[in-house]
């Protein structure tokens, strides 16, 4: 099918964006890379057409952007006629690239937890490597945010190509726009301008992110009433609790169920952009998602709660870090998740952040997007390399 599409003419000021495989909309990096190339659209008169492959068209985009239905044909013609692709997941196994094109995966996770890739070891299935390989080989820049992320990306995402550090386009928002999301976020939901809001973000569960990720009455779980009089003893103030689920669970309509008596706990798991949600809240929990380490380049107080570790690495793989080294305060269970929260040093924390950020050399300054797309304009010839 992508040979029989050569027959139609590339489109050199053209780029195709995607994310989570479409199962998802406007998010993630992608989402920021084409606010930032739609401003110079209308700035700088630049002429780029932006297409979106997403499963749902009636997922809301910005008007300048084209949604296309992520069906077989559409997305093997959409490809096979764009100058640049931008996604932050694999490809389908079996896209081919024209001579001239350029593929530009963001991913969509900056330092992480749980192990990617070939540092799964064995429980890095055979088709997942396949499907992995297959997309690098066809990448010709994969974006970078930090010294870990050179350092591991390529046996994490089976690629030996180019890194370019160019920080994390998702994470500009909490750098530049963190008051407009805390206003923006509040309204939205309800909740008081002077509250206070901790996100729960946990990742899934299982060997790969298909895996259904189940809470069952007779688990561990979260006592959200407990949380909120522990966060409101320690901090002072009206807090609320929102609960984000994994994208991949997201898409196949999961969700926690949720026993609130205080209508102060919100289930948020289909808000478009995890980011913005990051980005209006005061502080944060979750077990092994890369996204607590973009929460704490707002310097609010994040938390682990693991209450399944020994079970995770067991079905996932070894981590990458020793979780009791990382500068968040971890919990296995809801009373030592309590007691971190009530004894939270705020000094230590933010002396322990620091230097767990220096050692990783973080570069995230708000300007992610903006380099991304200088190289986007470098690749359709808007202006000279």
């Amino acid at each position: 099918m992508f040979y029989l599409c050569r027959v139609f003419p590339v489109d050199k000021n053209k780029i195709v964006f995607w994310t989570f495989e479409g199962s998802r909309g406007f998010c993630c990096n992608p989402r920021y890379i084409a606010e930032e190339v739609l401003k110079r659209n209308k700035n700088n008169n630049n002429h780029c057409k932006l297409v979106w492959l997403v499963d749902d068209v009636t997922l809301q985009f910005p008007k300048e952007i084209i949604k296309v239905k992520n069906s077989l044909w559409n997305r093997v013609y959409q490809l096979s006629t764009a100058k640049c692709w931008v996604g932050n997941s694999r490809t389908l196994y079996g896209t081919k690239k024209r001579k001239g094109q350029v593929y530009i995966q963001t991913w969509h996770g900056t330092i992480c937890i749980k192990p990617i890739g070939k540092y799964r070891g064995n429980l890095f299935p055979p088709i997942a490597y396949l499907v992995s390989q297959a997309d690098s080989q066809l990448t010709d820049y994969v974006l970078s945010g930090s010294a870990w992320c050179d350092d591991h990306y390529r046996d994490g995402l089976v690629y030996n190509g180019t890194i370019i550090r160019t920080g994390t386009p998702r994470c500009d928002v909490l750098i530049n726009n963190r008051n407009e999301m805390r206003s923006k976020i509040r309204k939205m939901y309800g909740v008081p301008e002077d509250g206070n809001i901790l996100l729960y973000a946990p990742t899934f569960r299982g060997g790969s992110q298909w895996t259904r990720r189940t809470v069952e009455k007779e688990e561990p779980t979260i006592n959200w009433g407990k949380l909120l009089c522990s966060l409101e003893q320690r901090f002072g103030g009206q807090w609320f609790i929102f609960v984000r689920l994994h994208p991949q669970l997201a898409a196949n309509n999961q969700h926690y169920e949720i026993e609130d008596s205080l209508n102060k706990v919100f289930d948020v798991t289909d808000h478009g952009d995890m980011n913005e949600l990051i980005a209006a809240s005061d502080a944060f929990i979750s077990d092994y998602s890369s996204a607590i380490f973009e929460a704490a380049l707002l310097r609010i107080p994040c938390f682990i709660y693991a209450d399944d570790l020994e079970e995770y690495i067991k079905s996932r793989g070894d981590l990458f870090f020793d979780m009791y080294e990382l500068p968040f305060p971890i919990a296995m269970n809801m009373e030592s998740l309590i007691r971190n929260i009530i004894e939270f040093n705020r000094e230590l924390y933010v002396r322990n952040l620091h230097n767990f950020m220096s050692e990783q050399n973080v570069t995230e300054d708000g300007h992610a997007s903006e380099n991304v797309v200088d190289l986007l304009e470098c690749v359709l010839e808007i202006k000279e390399k």
